[in-house]
């Protein structure tokens, strides 16, 4: 995957309002970054509190853990429900989906795709985690990840296909320790 189309996208951080390159999110350390669908997605909240379950050890792996959505719709909700354990920024551009090659749906696709095995055991994750939700924001919209080595090589990409798609923990820790094992 080439990233300089996205290297000198600018993203806000939810929290304090500053303005930072993409580039920079890897410059001096290697980035683990979700892309989330929409801040009020339940998936996206489930997907959040699962992957900060491995922040430490993200962390102690010498990266740092990231979280972008395209708006500010829900934003807020998103950031006092303490769903997510990484720096969490907005990209007002949502050319950085179509950049990254990140699907949209139409409609009769994300009606569809709710129906698979996949966003029923997804939604009732959700329930018993009480994560809540909500439909505010662009639903049609697909995420998805990307782990990027310090300086810029893409180490893993991910698409979702599906709304409720996501990375298991063990892929990120594994990319982590065997990049490590090679430094």
């Amino acid at each position: 995957m080439d990233i300089s189309k996205i290297a000198k996208t600018t993203l806000k951080n939810i929290k304090t309002g500053d303005t930072i390159t993409m580039e920079s999110l890897w410059a001096d350390k290697t980035a683990v970054v979700i892309f989330f669908r929409r801040w009020g997605c339940m998936f996206c909240r489930v997907w959040a509190k699962e992957i900060s379950e491995i922040s430490d050890e993200i962390e102690a792996n010498g990266a740092r853990l990231v979280g972008i959505g395209v708006d500010s719709v829900g934003a807020k909700e998103f950031v006092e429900g303490n769903f997510f354990k990484g720096d969490l920024y907005i990209s007002e551009e949502q050319k950085i989906y179509n950049d990254l090659g990140f699907k949209r749906f139409n409609i009769v696709s994300i009606l569809t795709s709710l129906l698979w095995k996949e966003s029923r055991e997804a939604v009732s994750k959700g329930r018993a985690l009480g994560v809540g939700g909500d439909m505010k924001g662009d639903g049609l919209q697909n995420g998805g990840a990307l782990v990027v080595q310090k300086g810029g090589k893409v180490l893993f990409e991910f698409k979702q296909d599906g709304p409720a798609e996501q990375v298991p923990n063990s892929k990120f820790l594994e990319i982590l320790k065997a990049q490590n094992a090679k430094n």
